[in-house]
């Protein structure tokens, strides 16, 4: 309950400066502040929940639970691997709302949003770089599209210096020209730039990772959010006779303009498997996104009216013809902020966000690097961290500072055991690999402290970890000696039906198994085999017709589809809602004493209740519980004044 719980969002109560201990378990003390915050959490706005009584019942469970994570704790059941494992993933979650980097998504997103209202029709020129150049080669990339961009100031068209020039692939046969693009459609450095321009415009050389571009704006309109269209496709290529194919989808369109429906042609004639069964319908896209072929996309968007045809028109796949069913325009900011909040920590632009914020954490925490350590420690770096097996040397400056963060430093040795431990196999130059590695420990050295001025400015959040930590090992604990002995310890369970016998009786029910599915073709050809007493067959049909299968004791009202057939023994035919039913009544049992088998479900239940009351009663002779009448007097004092 606690650890559901947590999943909630509230508000921190105002408690005081000092809290007051309300009981402690094996001397370690649990306080008001804690207990008034998860009481008033899972009591919220219920008047009837703050009575002495009520109070009373919740610090009995509050007891119980804390004595239980002591136990927990005492057995080293949140030092393990898996716990840590478990933690961590929860805690990196709940950090997330608060971290500074937060806020720089949210204004990423609202940038690339408002960048989505436009499209821009850009040209560029490509001067490639390898992924990891040299600085010469950099040099002379950057000499080279500074020279041609010279050339297109003084006078030399655009679009000839792109085929003469570029190295784009494409450039030969586009000239240069990439058409309309909006946001998160191109690589973040080159979209900047092209935002950033006005029409006619040349940029200066943007470098991605493709290498350095030259960017011309030859248009801006707003967007035009997105299209969903059907088609009628008739294929062309290998084998086909592209005349004939061509008739063929002209006499489809005059079907359609004499009237006929467009459903009947696409199922009977387009030769796209994937959509002719549903009308020929296709997923709404945007600018680019049929970007493989453009002429389908081109006709889309020039459609204005729902319903409205397209002339036949061809492309690589062969002729088609597109009926529009809707314009979607650009969703609100509201509305788009949860996809693109998804899409924005995908891009690099939220890695660039990133690195100048962690610029502003290293100011703010007074990071301060020896630069001679540095530069000592990346000359270990060597061939074996591809392979995610680099060894860490000893050295006589293994205790030499590495850095320092808020004046406390940071070993030489710190670094080389993180390095060693975190490695993975890669592709990357040892060295850049390496420095990667120093640059993730420098963050992991820093998270610490933002996470003490997270927990200082919103004690919401420490209760919410604590909860999470105490809720994990509450399940792993119980698990273990509760629930786990109660499902599997069959005698168990049989000793305590024994002795509780009288306390499971049932009145009118049925002993039955109920085969259902979405069709009833089945239920005759199963029924047979179930009076045939072919079980084998029957199970044989169950998988083959891919059936639901359920078997039980029920009463007459557990199931509205027994109200739909005699009270007898005997296998019968049902449907409710839409799902066909075949029941089968294997026994009537009248009013009485439940067999085992019958009471099971309820037994382990009541066996899970006895085995937790008994091992609570151990527990508590182990760790002592004390608890304090004034704190108790005081919450109970807080909560009533509510």
């Amino acid at each position: 309950m606690l650890l559901c719980s947590a999943l909630l969002s509230v508000s921190v109560a105002q408690t005081p400066s000092k809290p007051i201990t309300v009981f402690s378990v094996g001397g370690k003390p649990v306080n008001s502040d804690e207990f008034l915050y998860l009481y008033k959490k899972n009591h919220p706005n219920k008047a009837t929940d703050y009575t002495p009584e009520k109070i009373d019942e919740y610090l009995a469970l509050f007891i119980n639970f804390k004595v239980k994570v002591d136990e927990a704790k005492r057995r080293g059941m949140d030092t393990t691997a898996a716990f840590l494992k478990e933690y961590n993933s929860y805690k990196d979650e709940l950090r997330k709302p608060y971290l500074p980097d937060a806020k720089l998504i949210d204004s990423l997103v609202r940038l690339t949003y408002d960048r989505m209202k436009e499209e821009i029709r850009a040209s560029h020129i490509l001067i490639s770089i390898s992924p990891d150049p040299s600085p010469e080669d950099t040099l002379k990339a950057y000499k080279k599209i500074t020279d041609i961009r010279n050339r297109v100031l003084s006078g030399v068209d655009f679009a000839e210096a792109a085929a003469t020039y570029s190295e784009d692939p494409s450039a030969q046969l586009n000239r240069g020209d990439l058409g309309y693009f909006t946001a998160l459609q191109m690589v973040y450095p080159f979209e900047t730039a092209a935002y950033q321009l006005k029409v006619g415009e040349v940029s200066q050389p943007v470098r991605t990772r493709f290498g350095y571009h030259l960017v011309k704006v030859t248009d801006r309109r707003p967007s035009p959010g997105e299209v969903e269209v059907s088609h009628i496709m008739l294929r062309t290529g290998e084998g086909k006779d592209n005349e004939k194919v061509k008739n063929n989808i002209f006499g489809l369109y005059d079907q359609l303009q004499a009237g006929v429906k467009w459903e009947e042609l696409c199922k009977q004639y387009s030769e796209d498997p994937s959509s002719k069964d549903n009308g020929g319908r296709l997923r709404p896209f945007g600018p680019r996104g049929m970007s493989g072929v453009p002429e389908f996309e081109k006709v889309a968007f020039s459609l204005r009216k729902p319903g409205e045809l397209s002339d036949p028109f061809q492309t690589q796949y062969g002729w088609h013809i597109i009926r529009l069913e809707k314009k979607i325009p650009l969703p609100s900011l509201e509305e788009a902020t949860p996809a693109l909040k998804a899409k924005v920590a995908r891009d690099e632009r939220s890695e660039v966000s990133k690195q100048a914020l962690q610029a502003k954490l290293k100011q703010r925490y007074q990071f301060k690097e020896n630069i001679a350590a540095k530069a000592a420690v990346m000359g270990l770096a060597d061939s074996s961290l591809m392979k995610g097996a680099w060894k860490a040397p000893a050295l006589k400056t293994e205790k030499e500072m590495l850095f320092s963060l808020t004046s406390k430093p940071h070993s030489v040795k710190d670094f080389l055991v993180y390095a060693q431990k975190n490695q993975r196999p890669n592709i990357q130059a040892p060295r850049k690999y390496f420095e990667e590695l120093y640059n993730h420990y420098v963050e992991a050295s820093i998270m610490p402290l933002v996470e003490e001025k997270i927990k200082a400015q919103n004690p919401d959040y420490s209760f919410l970890l604590r909860e999470y930590y105490e809720g994990i090992l509450l399940f792993e604990i119980m698990e273990k000696e509760v629930w786990n002995k109660a499902s599997q310890d069959s005698v168990g369970q049989k000793a305590f039906f024994e002795t509780h016998k009288a306390d499971y009786t049932a009145g009118d029910r049925v002993k039955a198994a109920f085969y259902s599915g979405s069709t009833g073709d089945f239920m005759t050809p199963l029924r047979e085999l179930i009076l045939k007493g072919d079980e084998a067959k029957v199970q044989e049909t169950v998988i083959l017709r891919k059936l639901k299968t359920e078997t039980g004791y029920y009463k007459k009202d557990d199931k509205a589809v027994l109200q739909k057939m005699p009270w007898t023994k005997g296998v019968y035919p049902a449907e409710n809602n839409g799902i066909y039913y075949l029941a089968w009544l294997k026994e009537i049992l009248p009013p009485g004493f439940m067999a085992f088998e019958e009471a099971r479900p309820q037994v382990i239940s009541d066996y899970q209740t006895f085995l937790e009351k008994k091992w609570l009663e151990q527990l508590k002779k182990k760790h002592t519980v004390k608890v304090n009448e004034k704190g108790k007097k005081f919450i109970s004092e807080q909560l009533q004044a509510k």
